[in-house]
C-alpha cells in the first residue's frame, strides 16, 4: 500500500526539451509535406484539366470530321441513288417500248400466216411456189426472228431493271445506316459537360465483334457506288442497243412489207394480164365456134341441096335408058347425064370436109371449155391475191416503237 502511494518517476528538464523539439519537428515535417502535396494536387489537377480540355476538344475536332465524312458519303450515295432510280425509270419506258414492238409483230406475223395459207387455196397451174409465196415465207422468218431477238432484248432488260433495283437496294440500305450513324453523331456532339442526364456507361470500353475498320467502311460504301455506277452505264448501254434494236427491226419489216406487197401487186398484174388474155382468146374461140357452126350448117344445106339434081339427073338417065333401038344412043346428053352425076354423087359422097368441119367444132369446144376453166382458176387466184391477202394487209402497221 505504501508503494501504491509512491510519486511516479519524473523525468528530467533535459528530456521534456527535447520531447518538445520533436513533436515541433515532426509537426513542421508534417506540415511541409502536406504543403507540397497539396501543391501538386493543384498542379496535377490543373494539367488534367488541360489535358481533358484538349483531349475533349480533339474528340470534338475529329466527331466533326466524321460527321463531314458521314454527309460527304450520303452526298455521293444520294446522288448515285438519284441517278439509278432515274435510269431503272427510263429503263422500264424501254421495256413498255419492247413490249409494244413485240405485241405489234404478232399481227403482221398472223396475215403472213394467213396469206400462206390462203394461197394454199390456188388449183391447178396457179398453185405455183411464186416470188409472192418465197417473200410471204421470208416476211414470216423475219418476223419470227425480230420476235426472237426482242424476246432477249426483253429478257436482257428485265434482268437489267433486277440488277439497278438490287444496287439500288444497297445504296438504300447504306443510306439508312449512314442516316443513323449521323443523327447518333449529331446527339454525340451536342453533348457537353453541363448537359443534363449524361451518365456512366460501364460497357462503353467493350469492343463488340462487329466493329469495322475505317478503310472497311469506305470500301462498303465505295463498292456500293462503283456497283450503281456500272450497272448505270449497263444501262445505258442497254439503251442505245434497245434503241437500235427497234430502229432496225422496224426499219426491216417495212422493207420486207413492201418488198411482199410489190411482188402481190406484180402477181396480180400479171394474174389479170393472163386473164385477160385468155379472155381473149376465149372470145376468139367463141367467135370460131360461132363461125364453124355457121360453116357445118353450110355444109349441111349444101349436100341437102344436092339431091334434088341428082335425082333429077338419075331419072333422066333412067327415062333414057327406056330409048328404043337405035335411039339408045349415047349421045352427048347421055354422056353430060351420067358426068353430072357422077359429079354430083362425088361432092356428096365427100363429107370429109363435114367431118373435119365438125372435128374443129369439137376442137373448139374443148378449147372453150378449157379456157373457161382457166379463167376461172385465174378469178380465184385474183380473189386470193387481191381480195383476201391484199386487203387484209392494208390493216397491217408498223410503228418505231
Amino acid at each position: 500500500m505504501a508503494r501504491l502511494l509512491q510519486d511516479p518517476a519524473k523525468l528530467r528538464p533535459s528530456e521534456w526539451y527535447t520531447a518538445n523539439m520533436m513533436q515541433r519537428a515532426s509537426t513542421e515535417s508534417q506540415k511541409s509535406r502536406s504543403e507540397c502535396m497539396t501543391a501538386e494536387s493543384l498542379r496535377l489537377v490543373d494539367e488534367i484539366e488541360k489535358t481533358t480540355q484538349k483531349t475533349q476538344s480533339d474528340v470534338n475536332k475529329k466527331l466533326e470530321q466524321r460527321r463531314e465524312e458521314i454527309k460527304f458519303w450520303k452526298q455521293e450515295l444520294d446522288n448515285k441513288l438519284e441517278q439509278i432510280v432515274n435510269e431503272t425509270e427510263i429503263l422500264l419506258t424501254f421495256k413498255k417500248r419492247l413490249e409494244r414492238a413485240l405485241e405489234g409483230c404478232k399481227e403482221p406475223l398472223v396475215i403472213a400466216q394467213k396469206c400462206l395459207l390462203y394461197r394454199q387455196r390456188r388449183v391447178g397451174i396457179d398453185l405455183v411456189h411464186d416470188e409472192v409465196e418465197q417473200e410471204l415465207v421470208k416476211e414470216a422468218e423475219v418476223l419470227q426472228g425480230i420476235i426472237a431477238l426482242l424476246g432477249r432484248a426483253l429478257e436482257q432488260t428485265n434482268e437489267q431493271i433486277r440488277q439497278n433495283r438490287s444496287a439500288k437496294y444497297n445504296l438504300d440500305m447504306d443510306l439508312k445506316d449512314k442516316f443513323t450513324a449521323l443523327t447518333i453523331d449529331d446527339y454525340c456532339a451536342s453533348l457537353t459537360n453541363d448537359t443534363p442526364h449524361i451518365i456512366y456507361a460501364d460497357n462503353a470500353m467493350k469492343l463488340e465483334g462487329n466493329f469495322v475498320s475505317p478503310e472497311d467502311w469506305i470500301d462498303f460504301s465505295n463498292i456500293n457506288v462503283e456497283k450503281a455506277d456500272k450497272q448505270r452505264n449497263n444501262s445505258l448501254a442497254l439503251k442505245a442497243l434497245i434503241d437500235k434494236i427497234l430502229s432496225q427491226t422496224a426499219n426491216d419489216m417495212r422493207k420486207q412489207c413492201e418488198m411482199v406487197n410489190t411482188a402481190f401487186r406484180n402477181r396480180v398484174k400479171e394474174v389479170k394480164d393472163a386473164k385477160h388474155k385468155l379472155e381473149t382468146l376465149l372470145a376468139m374461140v367463141m367467135d370460131e365456134t360461132a363461125s364453124q357452126e355457121k360453116n357445118i350448117a353450110a355444109l349441111k344445106k349444101a349436100i341437102a341441096d344436092k339431091e334434088g339434081p341428082v335425082k333429077v339427073a338419075q331419072t333422066r338417065l333412067e327415062a333414057r335408058n327406056h330409048r328404043p333401038n337405035v335411039e339408045l344412043c349415047y349421045d352427048i346428053v347421055h354422056s353430060s347425064l351420067m358426068s353430072e352425076v357422077q359429079e354430083i354423087t362425088k361432092n356428096i359422097q365427100r363429107r370429109d370436109a363435114l367431118a373435119q368441119a365438125q372435128k374443129e367444132l369439137k376442137g373448139l369446144s374443148c378449147r372453150q371449155l378449157s379456157l373457161e376453166e382457166e379463167i376461172k382458176v385465174k378469178e380465184n387466184t385474183l380473189y386470193i391475191d387481191e381480195v383476201l391477202c391484199m386487203q387484209m394487209r392494208e390493216s397491217i402497221c408498223i410503228n418505231n416503237y
